[in-house]
């Protein structure tokens, strides 16, 4: 066993997946509390989707794809979290068709391109070979951010999150706090979709927390639950991936899967 962890970590692009990926399952597991009990989770694939269509058509182009993707999917998701409020418009139906036409126009102009090459599609499914030292430099920053403005505004993203009229009487300013989760979320997709892919990186977002309130009820217990999941199931994963030569992106979501399924017999048990 010694051994196998030995060899596991002495190759470089294992220990730069396990940095980038521990970082981005940690962001992605908290923000996902907010978002799912906001029933904002949606946003979370939706910006999955345009973060790989405009890294696509940026790589097609000749352009930095974190450079161009970062900011086009912050604007997109003030876009989406307009389209989640807007009662005029069913919400979850406006998102699908802007991030399933975002996933479209990426592969479209790519395939016309310069075709889908390997480094796209890593973009789409994943790749842990694919992960470099800027990749981990990038991810190192940026979760440094979201985890930073997380703590920092905790008690405000609490209050938000459970009850947005009181939050808005008592003088907080409740769109300005969705803004800033929308944003967080468009900078924790954006950086983790090298490792997990567009098609999968909103299971980091939607598993953890899901998964903790099965047994869990109180808003604290619930983020530190889902804290320690996303990073145990992420490991299990990327071991597993390792070990049987299977793609890390899906082995981490069937981890996640898994642990689902254990947290709810228990809160069954439990209950």
């Amino acid at each position: 066993m010694i051994k196998f962890f030995t060899e596991l970590f002495s190759y470089g692009f294992i220990l730069r997946a396990a940095i980038a990926g521990s970082l981005v399952a940690l962001c992605a597991s908290l923000l996902g509390i907010s978002l799912v009990l906001k029933r904002f989770s949606m946003i979370g694939d939706g910006l999955s989707h345009v973060g790989f269509g405009t890294l696509a058509i940026a790589m097609a182009l000749n352009f930095s794809p974190l450079g161009v993707s970062i900011p086009i999917s912050i604007i997109a998701s003030f876009f989406l979290l307009r389209l989640s409020n807007d009662s005029s418009l069913n919400g979850d139906a406006a998102i699908a068709l802007v991030s399933s036409s975002s996933l479209a126009a990426g592969i479209l102009i790519t395939s016309i391109t310069s075709g889908l090459n390997t480094d796209v599609t890593s973009y789409m499914f994943g790749s842990i070979l694919s992960i470099s030292k800027n990749d981990v430099i990038i991810s190192i920053i940026l979760c440094t951010l979201v985890l930073f403005l997380f703590c920092f505004f905790y008690h405000k993203i609490f209050a938000v999150t459970f009850d947005e009229t009181f939050a808005t009487a008592s003088g907080i300013k409740t769109k300005n706090y969705n803004s800033l989760l929308a944003v967080l979320t468009a900078l924790t997709v954006v950086v983790g979709m090298r490792l997990m892919g567009a098609m999968m990186i909103s299971s980091l977002i939607i598993f953890p927390a899901l998964t903790s309130m099965r047994v869990f009820k109180s808003f604290k217990s619930v983020t530190i639950s889902s804290a320690i999941l996303s990073i145990i199931c992420f490991f299990i994963g990327l071991i597993f991936s390792f070990a049987f030569s299977t793609p890390a992106g899906a082995t981490i979501v069937i981890a996640n899967l898994i642990c689902f399924l254990i947290f709810f017999i228990i809160g069954k048990v439990k209950n």
